[in-house]
């Protein structure tokens, strides 16, 4: 084995065994209420009964057997949970830790804690593109590769476009999943989008940001680099105005994005670098339990 493998693998073993820790002692059973019981598969059809619900009369076998009868749904106790993770060149950012850090372990707690709970799990790694589709499977083999792929994928392009995912998402994947995307939402818009793939899936959102996306201090001049495009640009910081004008492009951003989200009927939490993840994503967790 070489030294460049051993490497990756004892980074896999350590994060692996930080999130199964969190997931036992946190997320299980905040998972489990979230998420078990809001399937429902059918069953079978029996004659309709006073007190059925309507809605659930089979209209093709009232009209074959000129008798009433109802559809039967049982709850699915196998979910399909999908993480769609944002790899794109934003993710590289980060003033106390980098965005793709917190993607990688909220990503792996989400997994883990889905395994725990007999659950398949899939992953898509995207940025302008699909990168890499990683179809539902379930066992601790299959974890430790999520795992990896998490913490070693290069990704052959930069930019980031989250309407792109989602439609590859809701194509591939014909079965109702919950799905998960984690990324900083640095894209153009995704609405028609993301209100489609609602429809058919259980979809919830994790953005990721830096302090630094909302507010820069006066620093005199500073070069910036845009790490999805290469772009450079000196920026005198110690001017108020240019300041203002950087934080409200944020704010509009943030604005943008929640209001994205509330009108497409999508749960969603806001994620920190350099703070812990536990709390809004138990918060996420808890509301919808």
């Amino acid at each position: 084995m070489s030294d460049k493998t051993a490497e990756i693998l004892k980074k896999v073993r350590r994060i692996e065994l930080k999130t199964r820790g969190l997931s036992s002692q946190l997320f299980s059973g905040e998972y489990h209420s979230a998420f078990k019981g809001r399937g429902m598969a059918f069953s079978e059809v029996r004659e309709y009964v006073e007190g059925d619900d309507i809605r659930t009369i089979d209209w093709n076998v009232t009209a074959r057997f000129n008798h009433p009868y109802v559809k039967v749904f049982e709850e699915e106790r196998e979910l399909t949970v999908m993480l769609l993770v944002d790899v794109s060149a934003s993710d590289s950012f980060g003033t106390k830790d980098l965005k793709k850090d917190l993607i990688t372990e909220m990503a792996a707690v989400i997994a883990v804690s889905a395994i725990q709970n007999n659950d398949k799990v899939g992953m898509i790694l995207f940025t302008d593109q699909v990168e890499k589709f990683i179809p539902p499977k379930k066992g601790k083999s299959h974890i430790l590769r999520i795992i990896r792929e998490l913490l070693e994928y290069k990704p052959v392009n930069k930019k980031t476009d989250v309407a792109e995912v989602i439609k590859y998402f809701y194509n591939a994947i014909k079965k109702r999943s919950i799905g998960f995307i984690i990324s900083d939402f640095l894209t153009g818009d995704f609405r028609d989008e993301l209100k489609m793939a609602n429809r058919r899936h259980d979809v919830i959102a994790l953005q990721t940001y830096d302090e630094r996306e909302l507010s820069i201090p006066s620093m005199g001049y500073v070069q910036f680099t845009d790490p999805e495009t290469g772009e450079l640009q000196w920026v005198n910081t110690s001017n108020k105005n240019i300041r203002k004008g950087y934080a409200d492009n944020a704010k509009e951003h943030f604005r943008r994005v929640e209001e994205t989200f509330k009108k497409s009927g999508v749960d969603y939490a806001k994620l920190r670098t350099g703070e812990s993840y536990i709390t809004p994503l138990l918060n996420v967790f808890k509301n919808r339990g």
